[in-house]
């Protein structure tokens, strides 16, 4: 009987499903720690052709998502191919129409998590006001059902506690901010 090594025979094959993958997604996104030693970035690309390309159930775009992940303008916003899980959490919106949203290198971002780059204009609804960047820095974690408004900044190491409206920028590195509208909580120290 002959054994063979699932993980080694995956890796054996990936260059054929990277091949493959690059039908539908820009090559630059398929590679990092998520395909790199890991079957993850695999199983989300597939299930996002299917549920994005195929079904329709969501917006193709040049990386996997999640089909219940909203991204307006896939031109307008940065992140690290590293991060590629904030694209797979469920619900998570990003109204970029016309601002740009950087995320930083070793973000995570929980489902439900609204990031938005314009308002409506209160004197006429059906039209925007001007476009603020939002851009979040590294190691910064964002809870569950957190909607940061147009041009808030968010150093690093800033832990946004579940359910909080931020509506401006902070400056301390390393807090933990919650509420609505968000204030510093607590100091942190981490490494």
């Amino acid at each position: 009987m002959v054994k063979v090594n699932l993980k080694k025979l995956f890796f054996f094959v990936s260059p054929i499903l990277i091949f493959i993958l690059r039908a539908f997604y820009d090559k630059k996104y398929l590679k990092g720690r998520w395909f790199d030693n890991h079957y993850l970035g695999y199983v989300w690309a597939f299930k996002s052709i299917f549920h994005n390309n195929i079904l329709r159930l969501g917006k193709p775009m040049p990386w996997p998502t999640i089909y219940s992940c909203t991204v307006y303008n896939s031109e307008k916003i940065k992140f690290d191919i590293n991060d590629l899980n904030n694209f797979q959490s469920k619900g998570v919106y990003f109204q970029n129409y016309f601002g740009n949203i950087t995320i930083g290198n070793g973000v995570y971002i929980a489902p439900n998590v609204g990031i938005i780059t314009s308002n409506h204009d209160l004197q006429n609804l059906d039209n925007h006001n001007q476009a603020d960047d939002v851009i979040i820095g590294d190691k910064c974690w964002i809870g569950m059902n957190v909607v940061i408004l147009p041009g808030v900044c968010l150093p690093t190491g800033t832990i946004v506690a579940a359910g909080a409206v931020v509506t401006k920028s902070f400056a301390d590195e390393n807090c933990i901010i919650g509420g609505s509208p968000a204030k510093i909580i607590k100091s942190t120290s981490r490494s």
